[in-house]
C-alpha cells in the first residue's frame, strides 16, 4: 500500500472479545463512519446476515479514526464446538460492499476463505499471557499461538476456548525511540486528538511531539521544582532495579492520542503500512540506541499479520496490570500520593486508564463498561476538537473512583477475572509498605464467586503463590524502605491481604479444584497446592505464563531458582517461617529444564487443557522459537 494513498477503512481489527452461542462482540478501529454487515456461516446451517446499524456503537478518537464496538445479539443460537466462519462486509462510499477477505486478506487462514470463531461448550482448553513489550529482543508469542492455532483448523474441538491477555498488553511506560516516533506518525496521519496539558512545561500534546525532550528525555518535561523529585523518580527511571529489571520510562507514553496510537500499533499491521517515520533529531548516544531499537521494533511489525489472525480467530479476555497504565501504579500509599497529587502525573495514568476502558475493558463486559464509554464519547464528541481539560478531568476521575474492572464469564469451570490493581489494601503500618493486591471487600467478593463452586479458573495477574525466595528479597527490601527498587509486588507483602486470601482457600465451603492463572513475573512455573491436615480441601493450581515478549536476566533466574530449591524444598524447615506453611505447595518440573529446573524463562504463551471436573490435564508452554515445554503431573497424586 502506499503511504500517499486513501487511508484503508479499517486500520486494526476486527478482535473478537466477549462472544456466546447468542451474543457476539468485537471491536475495531476505523478510518471513517461505516456501515457494516456481519455474515455467520455454520457449518451445518444456513447462514447468517446481520446488518450493524442497530448493533454497533461508536466513539471518535480523532479527524480520521472511529473506535467501534459491535455487540450484536442473535435471533438464533449458534451451534458449540463447531468452526463458524464470519464475514465482515464494509459499506465503502460508492454504496458497494467489501468483504473481509478483501480488505484484510491476512486474517485467513491458508486454505480457508474466511476467518472462523469456535464457541465452546465448556472451558476445556485456554491459552494465556501476559507481557508483551514490543522492543524487546525475542519473538512474539502471539505469532507462536498463531502458528499453532494454523495446525488446529480442522479440528475445531482442539482450539482454546479463551485467549486471557492477563496483563501488560501494552507497556505505557517502558517504549522504544522507534514505537514512540510511530507513535507520533499515526497521530498525524489519523489526526487523533489533541489536549492541553496542565502541569507541564509545554501547554499541549501537539508542543509535547515538537518539543527536543519528547524522546528519551521526558523527565525534562515536568516542572522544575523541588516538590516534584519524587514523582520524577518514579516516573521516568530515577528508580534502579538491580535485583529484577531496569525500566526505561524515558519515552513514557503521556496524551490520550499516544496511548490509542499504541493499541492500534501493537494490535495490527495496517498502521505501519500507512506511516513513513522517519529518526528525530538525537545526540549520538540516542541516535545509536534508536538504531539499535529500530531493528527489533521492525522484526515486531513483520509479525503483527499473524498476531492480528489469532485475535480475529480467539475470543479474548483482558485484564489490566502496571505497565497498561505505569510501572509500580498504585504499589505503596506514598506512590499513590505522589502520583496523584500532581495534575501532569495524575493525568498520564487516566489518559492510560482511558485507552484501557476503549480498547480492553469495554469488550470484556459491555453491559457494565457502557456507562463509561457512553461518558468518553461525551469527552471526545466529534473527534475533531481539542479535549476540554475539565471534561478530561472529570472522566478521569470518575475512572479512578470505578470500581467494577474485574468480571466473570459463566460456564464450566467459572472464569473470574481480578483487578489487582485498583482495590489495594493499603499499609496501616508504613504508607511506605506495599499495598495487598486486593482489599477485604475485594476478597469478600472472590470468597462469594467461589462459594459452593465445585471448579473455577481465576485469573490474577500477579501469581498468588510466586516463588518463595524471591518474595523474601522483596520482603528484605520493604523492611529497608525500598519496596520500588524490587517491584515489591506479591499476595505475600501485605499481612492482612495474605491472611485474608490464605482463609479463603481454608474455608470449609470453597472444596473445589481452582486453577489460577498468572503472569507479570517474565519466567513460568507451576504449582500443585493443597491445604494441610484439611480433609475437604481445595486443590489448587498456580499456573503462571509470562511474558509473551519478554524475560528474566538468564543468570540472574538460573541463581534465583536453584537457591530456592535448595532453600525451600518441600522438607525445608524455613518453609514454616513463610505465611503459607498451612499449604503444601509442590513445584512441577518443565520437561525440558535442567536438571531440577523448575522455572521457564523464554518468551511464548501458556496452554492449558482441562478435563469435566476442572483439573488441568495438560499444560504447557508454547515457546516463541516454535519449540514445547510442558510441566508434567506429578508421579504421586497429592493428598
Amino acid at each position: 500500500m502506499n503511504r500517499t494513498d486513501t487511508l484503508p477503512d479499517i486500520v486494526a481489527g476486527p478482535l473478537l472479545r466477549r462472544i456466546s452461542t447468542t451474543r457476539l462482540v468485537l471491536w475495531l478501529v476505523a478510518t471513517r463512519p461505516l456501515n457494516m454487515a456481519l455474515v455467520l456461516r455454520p457449518g451445518h446451517a444456513d447462514s447468517q446476515s446481520i446488518g450493524l446499524a442497530h448493533h454497533q456503537q461508536c466513539i471518535p478518537i480523532g479527524q480520521r479514526a472511529f473506535i467501534y464496538l459491535i455487540d450484536c445479539e442473535l435471533e438464533s443460537a449458534l451451534p458449540c464446538d463447531e468452526r463458524i466462519e464470519y464475514d465482515l462486509q464494509v459499506g465503502t462510499q460508492q454504496g458497494e460492499w467489501r468483504s473481509l477477505p478483501e480488505w484484510a486478506p491476512w486474517l485467513c487462514y491458508d486454505g480457508a476463505a474466511y476467518p472462523a470463531f469456535v464457541i465452546a461448550s465448556r472451558h476445556h482448553r485456554l491459552m494465556h499471557g501476559s507481557c508483551r513489550k514490543p522492543h524487546h529482543d525475542s519473538a512474539d508469542g502471539l505469532v507462536r499461538a498463531d502458528s499453532w492455532l494454523a495446525e488446529q483448523q480442522s479440528a475445531p474441538t482442539e482450539w482454546p476456548a479463551w485467549l486471557l491477555m492477563t496483563g501488560d498488553q501494552v507497556y505505557a511506560d517502558d517504549v522504544a525511540g522507534p514505537m514512540l516516533r510511530a507513535v507520533h506518525a499515526l497521530i498525524e496521519r489519523l489526526g487523533l486528538v489533541d489536549e492541553r496539558l496542565e502541569g507541564a512545561t509545554v501547554d499541549d500534546s501537539q508542543a509535547l511531539y515538537r518539543s527536543p525532550d519528547s524522546y528519551y528525555r521526558r523527565a525534562e518535561l515536568l516542572p522544575d521544582v523541588t516538590s516534584n523529585a519524587a514523582l520524577r523518580e518514579r516516573f521516568f527511571g530515577g528508580v534502579k532495579k538491580p535485583v529484577f529489571t531496569s525500566a526505561n520510562a524515558h519515552n513514557h507514553l503521556m496524551t490520550l492520542a499516544e496511548m490509542l496510537a499504541m493499541y492500534c500499533l501493537v494490535w495490527s499491521p495496517v498502521p505501519w503500512q500507512v506511516i513513513a517515520p522517519k529518526a528525530p533529531a538525537l545526540d549520538e548516544k540516542d541516535a545509536e540506541l534508536y538504531r539499535q531499537e529500530q531493528a527489533v521494533i521492525d522484526a515486531f511489525a513483520e509479525g503483527l499479520p499473524q498476531c492480528a489472525r489469532v485475535m480475529a480467530h480467539l475470543p479474548s479476555l483482558m485484564i489490566f496490570d502496571d505497565h497498561d497504565v505505569t510501572d509500580d501504579w498504585n504499589l505503596t500509599a506514598d506512590w499513590e500520593r505522589a502520583a496523584y497529587g500532581h495534575p501532569f502525573s495524575k493525568r498520564i495514568i487516566g489518559n492510560a486508564l482511558v485507552a484501557y476502558l476503549l480498547c480492553q475493558a469495554w469488550g470484556n463486559d459491555p453491559d457494565k463498561l457502557n456507562p463509561l464509554a457512553h461518558h468518553a464519547l461525551t469527552l471526545l464528541g466529534d473527534g475533531e476538537q481539542p479535549l476540554v481539560c475539565a471534561e478530561q478531568d472529570g472522566l478521569i476521575e470518575r475512572l479512578l473512583r470505578f470500581q467494577g474492572w474485574e468480571f466473570q464469564v459463566p460456564g464450566t469451570p467459572a472464569l473470574i477475572v481480578l483487578d489487582t490493581r485498583t482495590r489495594r489494601w493499603r499499609s496501616e503500618r508504613s504508607p511506605h509498605r506495599p499495598s495487598g493486591l486486593m482489599d477485604w471487600e475485594a476478597l469478600m467478593e472472590m470468597q462469594q464467586a467461589l462459594m459452593g463452586a465445585k471448579s473455577a479458573v481465576i485469573v490474577s495477574p500477579a501469581p498468588m503463590f510466586g516463588v518463595k525466595l524471591i518474595e523474601g528479597i522483596q520482603k528484605l527490601f520493604t523492611l529497608a524502605g525500598k519496596p520500588l527498587v524490587v517491584d515489591a509486588e506479591n499476595w505475600m507483602a501485605h499481612r492482612g491481604a495474605a491472611n485474608t486470601l490464605l482463609q479463603i482457600w481454608r474455608h470449609s465451603k470453597t472444596p473445589g479444584n481452582y486453577v489460577i492463572l498468572s503472569g507479570d513475573v517474565h519466567y513460568s512455573f507451576v504449582y500443585d497446592i493443597v491445604v494441610r491436615h484439611q480433609r475437604r480441601s481445595p486443590h489448587l493450581w498456580q499456573i503462571t505464563s509470562s511474558g509473551i515478549k519478554n524475560t528474566f536476566p538468564k543468570n540472574l533466574l538460573n541463581t534465583f531458582d536453584r537457591l530456592n530449591r535448595w532453600l525451600y524444598a518441600p522438607w525445608s524447615p524455613l518453609n514454616w517461617f513463610t505465611k503459607r506453611r498451612k499449604l503444601s505447595v509442590h513445584p512441577r518440573d518443565p520437561d525440558r529444564a535442567s536438571a531440577g529446573e523448575r522455572l521457564w524463562n523464554a518468551s511464548g504463551i501458556g496452554l492449558v487443557t482441562l478435563d469435566e471436573k476442572g483439573h488441568p490435564i495438560d499444560i504447557r508452554q508454547l515457546d516463541a522459537d516454535g519449540s514445547e515445554v510442558v510441566f508434567p503431573a506429578r508421579e504421586k497424586p497429592l493428598i
